[in-house]
């Protein structure tokens, strides 16, 4: 019986594939599980709890994850992970300052890292402040988040209005030095009283040397990139064995395809854009019809002549103005609600009509998706883009890739079908 090494909370279904993918090319076996475990886990090296608790509230999203926890403790997970998004979506209230506040407490460990970065897709974090490319966080788009608007790119000063203990910095500096240096760093903050540290990374090998260095630390929290350490702790241990192309095994493809798309970040809104051009691409206009089951009878009509190999692409997707002009509508819950409702219905009725390749854009998107198709767990496969896997829910037989707003190439919607 293989136990869990890493045990991993997501705050969002996107957010835990992206880190399962990280870890699944580490060489770790990884599977997503779907909502606060009820039973035995499945046999991996990484277990990630998917949770819908980015913009819970606080209370509940604290409740889940310690019973996550709890779950991944019990069937032998040796480290907690807390999982958030690169780009650290969260309000002032939380929710990442008191999920990271409770798990802390609950593993006794009084003190944790918490680093966002994903070089990669362009997450820096430089003198605490994360970067988007080259824009400040709060000039990347973000600030117009329908939910989580950042307006702050300043991560001390971020996490410090979430918590009442005290943050931190492992400034660049040090993390330049390697693992030895940053782990010393962090051991004289914990004895000087801080509960949490911003590390400083601009580069892939930054996140190799933190993961190093955190390797006798209980919790680590960030987004997926900071877990690229991570398996080579555990191969040094001697609790991980080589496990190669074997890790990211999935059954071969095959039936119709179709993406989902309800988040409104310029990635995403830039992949509906050139999806226009090379597929049947269907833009559901939910001001001018905020009516879920009218716009289910729409897309269905429209879809209906259109499966097969080629993928179709239905997209409830807008630019700001849109989204504030139907939050204004409807209330900002209401809105979201109704975005989420509508594609869950959609891709409820597409498998039904026989789909079983799904591409979902949006984290709260993909949350109400799987949860409405009744999966409980994911299998993770290989990398489709950074940050993005493809998946294998059992017993369904049902292929799926969860993209984060954020992440992927224009070109994903198509390249994704190729893969």
């Amino acid at each position: 019986m293989i136990m869990p090494l890493l045990g991993c909370i997501a705050d969002d279904f996107t957010g835990a594939t992206d880190l399962a993918n990280t870890l699944v090319k580490g060489g770790m076996t990884a599977v997503q599980v779907i909502g606060v475990p009820r039973g035995p886990l499945p046999e991996a090296d990484a277990v990630i709890v998917a949770l819908k608790s980015r913009t819970a509230p606080v209370a509940e999203a604290v409740a889940e994850s310690l019973a996550a926890c709890d779950a991944l403790l019990a069937a032998g997970a040796r480290q907690i992970f807390f999982k958030y998004c690169s780009t650290f979506d969260s309000t002032d209230a939380g929710n990442i300052g008191p999920v990271a506040d409770a798990l802390v407490q609950r593993l006794g460990c009084g003190f944790a890292l918490a680093n966002p970065a994903f070089p990669t897709n362009g997450r820096t974090v430089f003198q605490g402040h994360l970067f988007v490319g080259s824009a400040l966080l709060n000039e990347s788009g973000m600030e117009n988040h329908p939910l989580t608007p950042m307006r702050d790119a300043n991560l001390v000063r971020v996490l410090s209005r979430q918590t009442d203990g005290t943050v931190g910095l492992v400034p660049f500096a040090v993390v330049e030095q390697g693992a030895a240096a940053i782990r010393r760093a962090m051991t004289g903050l914990k004895e000087s009283g801080r509960r949490y540290a911003i590390v400083d990374a601009l580069t892939d090998e930054h996140l190799l040397a933190i993961g190093e260095a955190a390797a006798p630390h209980a919790l680590i929290t960030g987004g997926s990139g900071v877990a690229m350490g991570l398996p080579a702790n555990f191969r040094a241990a001697g609790l991980l064995p080589e496990r190669g192309a074997a890790a990211s095994a999935l059954p071969p493809m095959q039936g119709p395809a179709a993406v989902l798309a309800g988040s409104c970040s310029r990635a995403t809104l830039g992949q509906i854009g050139y999806a226009r051009d090379h597929a049947h691409t269907l833009e559901l206009d939910v001001l001018a019809r905020p009516d879920a089951g009218a716009l289910l009878a729409q897309a269905l009509d429209w879809a209906a002549d259109k499966l097969g190999d080629h993928p179709v692409v239905i997209a409830a997707s807008a630019p700001p103005e849109k989204v504030a002009a139907l939050q204004a509508k409807l209330g900002r819950d209401a809105a979201g609600a109704l975005v989420e409702e509508t594609l869950a219905s959609i891709a409820e009725a597409l498998v039904a009509r026989g789909v079983r390749r799904l591409v979902v854009a949006g984290g709260e998107t993909s949350g109400a998706v799987v949860s409405r198709l009744g999966v409980a767990a994911l299998r993770i496969g290989p990398e489709i883009d950074p940050g993005v896997p493809w998946t294998y829910a059992e017993p369904t037989g049902l292929h799926l890739a969860l993209k984060s707003g954020n992440f992927g190439a224009r070109d994903f919607f198509l390249k994704a079908f190729g893969a």
